[in-house]
């Protein structure tokens, strides 16, 4: 593939998938409106990386990409900022368990996308498990249309946020083969930063006034599932294929449900759990995909 890695890429896979499980434990304890969980998750994030940035000639580095590669690095922070913007504020709406199985419906969209223009070809397995985890989703969503509306305005909140991701998962495997971690996810962090704040701003999302646990636990949303979750797989997208990253991080909505009973007692219904089941046989399906 491309140089040896000096970690193995399978581990930060997974580390990656238990630090992005605890994004909606963290982001339920807030009381601060989305957007500006949104945003100070971005926000932190990019100053927690900028000294890493300067240090190693990441200003150099982008410089050299000129134009359209910077273009593609800002492209990919707004598409990473919609993708926040509209997962986090599905969790206002619908449940843990259903949130973080619709947001992670990507792997429908990387896979089609990957295999027709990244070269990166699906088996035949891969589409099968794709059909039976597209069909566990659409359970989820059946049983939560009979909740209430809400419900299903927050998966479909959800799922815009996993195209986005799916999405952001593509764009970093194209720009991430010629550039290293640092420098990539830098600029896309500080763009997502910039145009959160502007949506903040626009919507009247106040983003000043909190209490300290409320900063607190912004911190805590970029450290964790931002800095050890979705930062360790954009390196791990150096080493490993798109439909294999974004199929794995379908071991998301497990941890988060796991996370949400044991802290906020959210007792997932049946009909998520046959969802979610059946989304989980489609994952199995693909995870043992040869490279």
């Amino acid at each position: 593939m491309e140089d040896s890695p000096r970690f193995p890429p399978n581990l930060a896979l997974l580390i990656s998938i238990i630090a992005v499980s605890t994004a909606s434990i963290l982001i339920r304890m807030s009381n601060g409106p989305p957007l500006a969980i949104a945003t100070y998750r971005m926000l932190f994030s990019t100053l927690l990386l900028l000294p890493f940035f300067v240090y190693f000639g990441g200003l150099d580095k982008t410089r050299r990409m000129g134009f359209r590669g910077l273009a593609s690095l800002m492209g990919i922070g707004v598409v990473l900022s919609i993708h926040f913007a509209s997962w986090i504020t599905s969790l206002s709406f619908t449940t843990v368990a259903s949130s973080a199985i619709f947001v992670h419906i990507d792997p429908i969209f990387v896979a089609i996308v990957s295999h027709f223009f990244l070269k990166e070809r699906v088996t035949r397995r891969m589409v099968a498990g794709i059909v039976v985890a597209f069909i566990g989703t659409t359970i989820i969503a059946v049983g939560d249309a009979g909740i209430g509306e809400l419900n299903l305005y927050g998966d479909f909140l959800a799922l815009i946020g996993g195209v986005m991701l799916g999405i952001y998962i593509l764009g970093g495997r194209v720009v991430r083969r010629n550039l290293d971690l640092i420098s990539y996810v830098t600029p896309v962090y500080a763009t997502a930063s910039l145009v959160l704040v502007l949506m903040s701003l626009l919507s009247g999302t106040p983003l000043t006034g909190y209490a300290v646990n409320e900063y607190v636990l912004f911190f805590a949303i970029a450290l964790v599932p931002m800095i050890f979750g979705h930062t360790v797989y954009n390196w791990a997208l150096r080493y490993i294929s798109a439909p294999l990253v974004s199929m794995s991080l379908l071991g998301e909505p497990v941890g988060a449900s796991i996370l949400a009973l044991l802290f906020l007692n959210e007792v997932p219904s049946l009909i998520v759990l046959l969802g979610g089941m059946v989304t989980l046989t489609g994952i199995l399906m693909c995870a043992y995909r040869s490279e």
